[in-house]
């Protein structure tokens, strides 16, 4: 008995041996004919990274069952898992990815349960019919393989299958008959994401015939609405899929769906209707009796605030509710959510909610842990109560609504809070010091609100934070040193704020970050040393602050680093070497600083294949342009601004990927050809302007490129018009000023700048031509400049849209009343130095935005029309040297902005209006000079306290000067700004931005000049009311305009004596009294104006000694004549007691002592001139044989170079006399 129960026992042993040990029936591991099918497989595969190495013949890889992916059963040995599925990135799918084609071999395999090739690239081929025949087959995922066409319809023999995943084709794969599926009877989850479905019409029946169905998925299937004749069959009851799964979203919807969600009420536990162009209509049929439902998103819809009250019998079992993207409104009611009393996550996002939302957020207090009400129009106060009770919520997103006030202090008590974002709004006040009570917080967001005062100390506290920004704000003060405890801080962001100090070195603890930007503030000091410590940095922007010292050697240990932003600062001395490690630096950007140095060949080299864009604009490098030979990413080259010199090298053609090249204003020199641009077929935009290099091009010359930007002014085009530019057809903008173009306008040109250029500018050249009719072809213009040419004709219509117009210094004739055709967003109009004639239209009315106007120097005739007092935004009003008449039109009064007017040398008439001291308060050069002007100069004139420059010369002007002339303000005040107008605006179509600028410039009449005035103009104080009738003294008040450079009272009939204390105009550069009827004294004070240039004091009754001093003595005598009673030099007229110590013998033998000693001195200075100069040069050229042979082979380049200059100049002469 004993023995017989052993026995069994063995069996026993054996039998569970056998059923325990894979393989152990089988020697081999796997059934040769199945290695034999999967090992023709992979030869119908394409492994470029050998993922199927493990594949082979040799004895150690014989086994199948071990092979990658592969997975055998451990009874039978037979192959039931092939698991191929590559990593799903887009990295991998393009590196680490399997391709070619399935090979039949697979049906081989016979007892395949589990098939996976997703994420695979089968280069857009069928998905084979035949897997249909692999009747075990259990698990198909085809997903994100790249197949296309049909599905077949031969994978509903699968009867067997649970799982079937063919998504991720992006409408490659379609079937328009799912027929096929009622067959897999036995299916449990289905993906068709992304198969086109909209041939299927009857879709829903398909899916209702899967009994065994918990898990489906159609997103965006173009899924056809549901047949009306279908629907009664489809509805409630009708079903008995017992669905748990579905997801229908990014489809467009129609009601008829409604009825067929009903099947599914009882058993759904999570759905998913987003994106599907769904109305307020679904809540009337869908969701009365889903009691089990947990999860509903209906985001991206077209949902309404109608659909409150919503219906009280909604699941109280709802975890997950998303209803953002719709468009909500309005305030939520307190009942609103009344039944989700066990909501945890809530999203309403992306509406047009506004106030009085947060009474019902207390319903959730102990349950909710995820609230996002971000992108709505919320506005007001966070409530402190809002907050303070949701001790369980863990994410806060209010981002980009309107709410303002102060972040409350109960904020804090969220204790369970990890991530906050209250960004884009309206928050003031400053940061409470509670924050530091978040203690899990690790995502806090406060960005672009306009909160201030320092940023709290107990920031320090929250030391699982891993994202802070609190950028854009008005946050003062300097950076804690406590940010350092942040040690697990990857993005660190401060920039758009008013900080100052120093970095603090504490930063340098923060070693995991990743993402460092501060720029936009204040920060002074050094960048710190323990900054380059930060290994995992990838992204450092510390520009826009007042930095000093140098690029710290360090950085070039950041070997992840790939944007470098350090511009706008004053940083100093040469790039480090040590950035040449920097292998993925795709962005370098150190414009505007102080930088110097040569740029060395090899300075970014490890970078060659991924640096993107390289920018170091506005520094002092100096040499050469480097090769960067190699670049194959260089997007953007800008070294503008810099001292770079010599010639640009060939090798920036073979950037391929370059779009944008600038590297105007250096001192490059040479040629361009056609090698330069070679292969730039990505260029867009070009500035080489402001450099001496000279264009050489073929006729035939076609670029490889469609410029958007082309900007060569300065460059040497000419003197023929450049023919390539007719291939260019995109411009947007076209710059060629000043370069050197003697050529006729070619016909060709307006086409190539019809339809889609902006700013136009062909200054400062010599090009003929006449101007075409602009108004229709140039729908966009914005900005013209064709000044300083050769045109001729009259104004043709322009583009009504035009904001910048200059056509001044031609030779343009005719009227200009077509300009009243321009639209009313003008800003500068510039047509002066031409021969326009005629009365100025009266259409100025439609100009409100026109600020600049230059009509000066034509031959304009009639009166100043009434509409020019609409031009309410006008600053600079030049109308100076036409044959205008008549008075100043009272509209004028309207102009308040009027900085600078300039009337002179026309024919106006009538009395200086008393409103323009009142009504033009701006005003700082007020010119109406050789006018025929009269009446008084009314004290109403003196309330111009900002004005700088006032002629009011040459006119018929009466009475006396008045004595509140000390009220100018601005002459009494160290110099101003420049009169300059510096402009933005978008132009009409395209993105970029356009500036442009005028400066003001004005001409200052002294001693019969005139003087023009730009960039200085700012700095000229003048007062001229020369050649007029005035009368009276000179008032003493003039005294307190202690910054005056000129005065002009010349020609008048002024009487009385000079002001005595007139020394004290100390910046005075030029005084002219002459032709009055003055009296008295010189004052001895004006010996203290040393800086006077211009002194005219003649004809007048001046008497007595011109007082002794360097300055006075130095002008000439006409600065003196007609006045007889004037004596002492530099006249020859002696005064009276000049000549009684002439006649004194006592100062006779004085002086001859003196005299004596002099000349003594005098003979002693000779002897040691002589010894210093003559031996001192002499001396050395005989004793220093090199000093003698450099000094004669200097004298011989001397005259060497002299009889070369006279030889070129006679034959020059020679050939002008024979032709």
């Amino acid at each position: 008995m004993a023995g017989r129960s052993f026995q069994y026992l063995l069996s026993f042993l054996v039998l569970l041996l056998v059923c325990a040990k894979p393989g152990l029936g089988n020697v081999t591991g796997c059934i040769e004919r199945e290695r034999q099918a999967l090992l023709h497989f992979k030869r119908g595969l394409v492994d470029d990274y050998g993922l199927l190495s493990s594949w082979g013949d040799e004895h150690d890889t014989r086994n199948c069952c071990n092979w990658r992916g592969v997975q055998c059963s451990n009874q039978s040995g037979h192959v039931i898992m092939l698991h191929l599925q590559a990593p799903c990135s887009e990295y991998a799918y393009k590196h680490l990815s399997l391709r070619g084609e399935i090979s039949p071999s697979l049906l081989e395999l016979d007892h395949l349960t589990h098939l996976d090739l997703s994420y695979n690239d089968f280069e857009r081929r069928h998905i084979p019919p035949f897997l249909g025949s692999l009747s075990r087959m259990q698990y198909l995922n085809l997903s994100y393989a790249n197949f296309t066409q049909t599905v077949p319809t031969q994978l509903g023999n699968l009867s067997n299958l649970l799982s079937l995943d063919l998504s991720g084709s992006y409408y490659d794969l379609n079937s328009g008959n799912l027929e096929w599926l009622s067959r897999l009877s036995s299916l449990r989850h289905l993906d068709l994401s992304y198969v086109d479905l909209s041939e299927a019409i009857h879709w829903s029946q398909a899916i209702n015939k899967l009994p065994s169905l918990i898990h489906l998925v159609l997103y965006d299937c173009n899924l056809p609405p549901i047949p009306q004749l279908t629907i009664p069959s489809l509805s409630h009851g009708n079903s008995s899929v017992p669905l748990v799964f579905l997801d229908l979203s990014t489809n467009n919807l129609t009601s008829s769906i409604y009825p067929w969600l009903l099947n599914f009420s009882t058993t759904l536990l999570h759905l998913d209707l987003s994106s599907s162009g769904l109305n307020d209509s679904i809540w009337e049929y869908s969701f009365g009796n889903m009691n089990s439902l947990e999860y509903l998103d209906l985001s991206g819809n077209f949902i309404t605030s109608s659909i409150y009250p919503w219906p009280l019998n909604f699941s109280t079992a709802l975890l997950h509710l998303d209803l953002s993207l719709n468009d909500l409104s309005g305030s939520i009611p307190e009942y609103a959510f009344g039944n989700m009393s066990s909501l945890e996550y809530l999203d309403l996002s992306g509406n047009g909610l506004t106030s009085l939302i947060y009474p019902w957020l207390l319903n959730f207090s102990t349950t909710l842990l995820h609230l996002d009400l971000s992108l709505n129009d919320l506005s007001g106060s966070i409530p402190e109560y809002a907050f303070g009770n949701m001790s369980s919520l863990e994410y806060l997103d209010l981002r980009w609504n309107e709410l303002d006030d102060e972040i409350p202090d109960t904020i804090g008590d969220m204790g369970s809070l990890a991530y906050l974002d209250l960004s884009l709004n309206q928050l003031r006040g400053s940061i409470p010091d509670t924050v530091g009570k978040m203690v899990l917080l690790s995502h806090l967001d406060l960005s672009d609100n306009q909160l201030q005062g320092s940023i709290p100390d107990t920031v320090g506290k929250m030391v699982l934070l891993s994202h802070l920004d609190l950028s854009g704000n008005q946050l003062q003060g300097s950076i804690p040193d406590t940010v350092g405890k942040m040690v697990l801080l990857s993005h660190f962001d401060l920039s758009r704020n008013q900080l100052q100090g120093s970095i603090p070195d504490t930063v340098g603890k923060m070693v995991l970050l990743s993402h460092l930007d501060l720029h936009g503030n204040q920060l002074r000091g050094s960048i710190p040393d323990k900054v380059g410590k930060m290994v995992l940095l990838s992204h450092l922007d510390l520009s826009y602050n007042q930095l000093q010292g140098s690029i710290l050697d360090t950085v070039g240990k950041m070997v992840l680093l790939s944007h470098l932003d350090l511009s706008d600062n004053q940083l100093q001395g040469e790039i480090p070497k040590s950035l040449s490690n920097l292998c993925n630096l795709q962005a370098l950007e150190l414009e505007r600083n102080n930088l110097s140095g040569q740029l060395a060949p090899d300075f970014v080299a490890c970078a060659n294949d991924t640096l993107e864009t390289l920018s170091l604009s506005d520094n002092q490098f100096s040499g050469s342009v480097p090769a960067l030979i190699g670049f194959s990413s260089l997007r953007e080259l800008h070294l503008d601004f810099n001292q770079l010199n010599g010639t640009l090298p060939e090798s920036v053609g073979q950037l391929a990927k370059l779009q944008s090249l600038d590297i105007a204003s250096n001192s490059l020199q040479g040629t361009i050809s056609e090698a330069h641009l070679f292969n730039l077929s990505q260029l867009f935009y070009l500035n080489l302007s402001s450099n001496s290099l000279t264009f050489n091009m073929s006729l035939e010359w076609v670029p490889p490129f469609q410029l958007n930007y082309l900007r060569l002014a300065s460059c040497k085009l000419g003197p023929r018009f450049p023919s390539w530019l007719r291939t260019q057809n995109s411009l947007i903008e076209l710059d060629i000023s000043n370069s050197e173009i003697s050529d006729v306008l070619p016909d060709w040109f307006w086409n190539v700048t019809t339809s889609t250029v902006e700013t136009l500018s062909i200054s400062n050249n010599r090009i003929k031509g006449t101007l075409t009719n602009l108004s229709s072809k140039f729908a966009y213009f914005s900005y013209i400049d064709i000044s300083s040419n050769c045109f001729e004709g009259s104004i043709p219509q322009l583009p009504y849209k035009v904001r910048w117009l200059d056509l001044s210094n031609n030779k343009l004739s005719g009227s200009i009343s077509l300009l009243c055709k321009v639209g009313y967003q003008l800003l500068l109009l510039d047509l002066s130095n031409n021969s326009l004639l005629g009365g100025l239209p009266n259409c100025w009315a439609q100009w409100e935005s026109l600020v600049v106007l230059k009509l000066e120097n034509n031959r304009f005739s009639g009166r100043i029309p009434n509409s020019f007092g609409s031009l309410r935004s006008i600053q600079t009003l030049h109308l100076r040297n036409n044959n205008l008449t008549g008075e100043l039109p009272l509209s004028f009064k309207n102009c308040t902005s009027l900085r600078f007017i300039d009337l002179a040398k026309n024919r106006l008439s009538g009395k200086i209006p008393e409103w323009i001291g009142g009504s033009l308060p701006n005003l700082t050069v007020l010119n109406l000079g050789s006018n025929r002007f009269s009446g008084g100069i009314c004290p109403e004139l003196c309330q111009l306290k900002n004005i700088q420059i006032l002629d009011l010369s040459s006119n018929n002007m009466l009475g006396v000067v008045p004595r509140c002339i000390g009220s100018f303000t601005a002459m009494t005040k160290k110099g101003s700004l420049v009169i300059a107008h510096n402009y933005s605006f978008e132009p009409y179509v395209h993105a970029s931005v356009m500036n442009a600028s005028y400066v003001d410039r004005a001409l200052v009449k002294w001693k019969r000049r005139e003087f023009e005035y730009q960039s200085t103009l700012g700095l000229v104080k003048s007062i001229d009311l020369s050649s007029n009738k005035l009368s009276g003294e000179i008032p003493e008040e003039v005294i307190d305009l202690v910054e005056l450079v000129s005065l002009n009272l010349s020609r008048n009939n002024l009487t009385g004596l000079i002001p005595a204390r007139i020394g004290q105009l100390k910046s005075l550069e030029v005084l002219d009294l002459s032709q009055n009827q003055l009296f008295g004294e010189i004052p001895a004070s004006l010996v203290e104006i040393s800086g006077l240039s211009v002194l005219d004091l003649s004809d007048n009754n001046l008497s007595g000694k011109i007082p002794q001093g360097t300055q006075l003595q130095s002008f000439d005598i006409d600065s003196y004549k007609g006045n007889p009673a004037l004596c002492g030099l530099p006249l020859l007229k002696k005064c009276s007691e000049d000549k009684i110590k002439q006649d004194s013998p006592t100062h006779n033998i004085e002086d001859k002592i003196q005299q004596d000693g002099n000349d003594m001195w005098f003979y002693v200075s000779i002897a040691l001139g002589f010894i210093v100069g003559f031996w001192g040069v002499c001396g050395t050229l005989l004793l220093n044989n090199s000093w003698r042979y450099a000094y004669f082979q200097f004298l011989n380049k001397i005259k060497d170079w002299l009889y070369v200059i006279i030889a070129i100049n006679m034959a020059r002469l020679q050939r002008s006399l024979q032709s």
